[in-house]
């Protein structure tokens, strides 16, 4: 268990103050990292991801995630048009409720509409604000807690989550969630960060793109999935090989391989292959700041700076009995993993 005392952690390791999300309640950063120099930065509020560093060749480090460089950034992100969610756990539930309303076992439950008339992310408060519990320390590893109580943002059950980030000595890093609730009620869980392989001055576009799907899901003019699936032999999304990033991209592609795909920069030389036990991948660009937070290094974040990969359940996925299975009954546990792969060619 980790110490009250910060000053007692191994002095291989980082942890410091970010600052206050309150005048009493103090947020820290967490830097771990594994022998071969890749390290990994997470700050309490959200859990969020706010620098991995990734060894390069030459003895430098990339560093590979969008974010910002105070609390109060990543605070006042959330009052941006389109909040970015740079670097959350996002839950509840990850992606979009039609109506914000779905049943279980014949028992309607209304969330709040926080995305027009559609509930997204969560709610307006949601994981991805909350200041999370950090339970276990290791010098390559961080294990956060959080517990949503009973009829937070309406939701049933009270949901005690557990993320642990995982530094491999493969220069992996390996994302673990897990579960439990006292009432039977649904979950969707996912890492939203941000990924640029040639950091953060640049877009993404010179990137090239690999997706492991043969399906995507159709949504209507709200984004909501309709039910039906889109084949993507000869659609512009086909990226079963590497092409160029797209410029606009808000698409979930079902998830047949454990490999769900591969982003690769050309400039750095990084790639990054992504692995999932999930049924599905949200691929979205984006992360807009709207000139109004600057990112690290002061630089202006665009809807081009940054690309998820939302690994998931599907969206809507309690509306619709085909889609996979989102409740989580009150005598099982939810597990998620995700690994990220990254090699230097």
């Amino acid at each position: 268990m980790i110490k009250n005392n910060y000053s007692q952690i191994e002095p291989t390791l980082n942890t410091k103050s970010f600052g206050f999300i309150t005048e009493v309640k103090e947020v820290f950063s967490h830097t771990i990292r594994n022998s071969k120099g890749m390290e990994l930065t997470v700050i309490d509020f959200g859990a969020t991801i706010t620098s991995l560093q990734i060894p390069m060749p030459n003895g430098e480090k990339t560093d590979v995630v969008l974010g910002f460089e105070t609390l109060e950034d990543y605070v006042n992100s959330f009052n941006l048009p389109s909040a970015p969610y740079f670097g959350t756990v996002v839950g509840r539930f990850a992606g979009r409720i039609n109506n914000g309303s779905f049943s279980i076992v014949e028992k309607n439950y209304q969330l709040e509409k926080n995305h027009g008339n559609n509930h997204l992310h969560g709610g307006k408060k949601g994981m991805s604000k909350a200041v999370w519990r950090m339970i276990k320390q290791e010098q390559n590893s961080l294990c956060f807690e959080h517990t949503s109580f009973a009829l937070e943002d309406n939701y049933p059950g009270e949901l005690k989550v557990q993320v642990t980030y995982l530094l491999t000595e493969n220069n992996e890093l390996k994302i673990t969630f897990l579960a439990t609730t006292t009432e039977d009620t649904i979950i969707n869980l996912t890492q939203h960060s941000y990924f640029n392989l040639d950091g953060n001055s640049s877009d993404i576009l010179n990137h090239k793109l690999k997706i492991n799907s043969k399906l995507i899901l159709e949504t209507n003019e709200e984004q909501i999935p309709t039910g039906n699936f889109i084949p993507l032999e000869n659609h512009a999304f086909d990226f079963s090989d590497f092409k160029n990033c797209p410029e606009i991209i808000d698409t979930t592609f079902v998830s047949k391989e454990n490999e769900v795909g591969c982003l690769l920069s050309e400039t750095s030389n990084i790639k990054m292959t992504v692995f999932s036990n999930q049924p599905a991948v949200h691929i979205y660009i984006g992360g807009n700041c709207f000139n109004q937070i600057k990112g690290k290094n002061n630089i202006d974040y665009n809807t081009k700076s940054g690309i998820c990969f939302e690994t998931q359940n599907f969206p809507d996925a309690p509306n619709h009995s085909h889609f996979p299975n989102a409740t989580l009954r009150k005598d099982e546990k939810y597990f998620h993993q995700t690994l990220f792969k990254f090699e230097t060619l």
